[in-house]
């Protein structure tokens, strides 16, 4: 076997070299594409761990939240059932009140009338008792008048006696 030609060589040698420039040039982009791949992992780490960190400071404010509408149920609950009490005794209040309501609308209605009464009754007692002209007259007032308006010893016995005012029955 013979030794190649130089050209067949130089060729050989010519492609080597380029063959070795390519494989340089591959490694060095592989070593740059691992090292992107690397920081891109680094990066998502660290990504995943602010998401989880942040995923458990959200439900932790959650539960937090929670707790607190539950207390706050809670009290709003207690509330309205001192509210429903309080309205339930105002409601056994009124109750007990609402006759005596009804007795003082029957006063109010029956004022006027009474008023005009006894305004009439004040004026019957300051004209005073009738005179005494025919000891006869049944309607004189004397002592054995039975309807005469008495202010004597006899009235301060029965007070109730009625009196008249100058008309008939």
């Amino acid at each position: 076997m013979s030794a190649p030609p130089p050209l067949q060589i130089r060729e050989a040698n010519a492609h080597l070299v380029a063959v070795h420039r390519r494989v340089a040039e591959l490694e060095a982009r592989l070593d740059a594409a691992e090292r992107t791949v690397r920081a891109q992992a680094e990066r998502l780490a660290r990504h995943d761990q602010q998401l989880r960190a942040a995923l458990d400071e959200l439900g932790r404010t959650k539960d937090r939240e929670i707790a607190a509408l539950q207390e706050q149920l809670l009290t709003s609950e207690a509330t309205v059932h001192s509210l429903q009490s309080a309205v339930h005794q105002r409601d056994k209040l009124i109750g007990q009140l609402q006759p005596r309501a009804e007795l003082l609308q029957d006063i109010c209605r029956r004022r006027p009338p009474l008023a005009g009464l006894l305004a009439t009754l004040a004026e019957a007692e300051r004209l005073g008792p009738l005179p005494a002209s025919d000891p006869g007259h049944p309607l004189t007032g004397g002592p054995s008048s039975p309807l005469a308006n008495s202010t004597e010893a006899e009235g301060d016995r029965d007070h109730l006696q009625p009196a008249v005012f100058g008309t008939t029955v």
